[in-house]
């Protein structure tokens, strides 16, 4: 499914939501819009020029990280498990349905994971920088989900939505719940909703 085309220019500064960013545990049922989640998904690993360089930056351009969403109450979005592909800004359907129960458990039962709109989960395959830099090119894939998910704590605020960065959970069980491929491991989950 094609996403929308991102906007390079919004309604707050990054100084204002450098200002109001805060981690947000509660969340409204009213749904996202895809045009969010667009938005949202760009600011995280959306490419930026033709030679495929990304929002974020990455050791050596060799962009390790890999991004599944969990989406339960998106507009015009069957609820579902779907991976980013963001050569295409599109979404790759992985496998239908409500997962909030499972993902809930596997987080070791937090909350905001079992009320958010969407959750995004953020992979990382090691192989793709330590190939180049050795043991040292894991402390890069760590710096890198780090730096995206900054992007998304900035975008959710200047959509005036609210998003947590959680790295509390069982990794086998999250891998199996998305059906993330065997080198890919998991790194953070960040759920997103309107605050309340």
């Amino acid at each position: 499914m094609n996403l929308e085309k991102p906007r390079f220019k919004g309604e707050m500064s990054v100084e204002e939501a450098l200002y109001r960013r805060r981690s947000v545990r509660d969340y409204s049922p009213e749904p996202l819009s895809i045009s969010e989640i667009s938005q949202i998904l760009w600011s995280a690993q959306g490419l930026t020029h033709p030679y495929g360089y990304r929002t974020a930056p990455s050791a050596g351009a060799l962009y390790p990280l890999e991004i599944y969403i969990h989406a339960t109450r998106v507009e015009n979005l069957p609820k579902g498990i779907y991976k980013y592909m963001p050569s295409k800004h599109s979404l790759l359907l992985i496998k239908e349905g409500d997962f909030s129960k499972e993902l809930f458990k596997a987080s070791l039962s937090q909350e905001q994971v079992l009320t958010a709109a969407l959750i995004i989960l953020i992979f990382g395959v090691f192989a793709r920088t330590t190939s180049k830099y050795g043991k040292r090119g894991i402390r890069y894939v760590f710096n890198e989900v780090g730096h995206v998910s900054q992007n998304i704590y900035l975008q959710a605020t200047a959509l005036r939505l609210g998003t947590v960065a959680i790295g509390a959970f069982y990794d086998e069980e999250i891998k199996s719940i998305v059906r993330a491929e065997k080198e890919e491991e998991p790194l953070y989950i960040m759920p997103i909703g309107k605050p309340i």
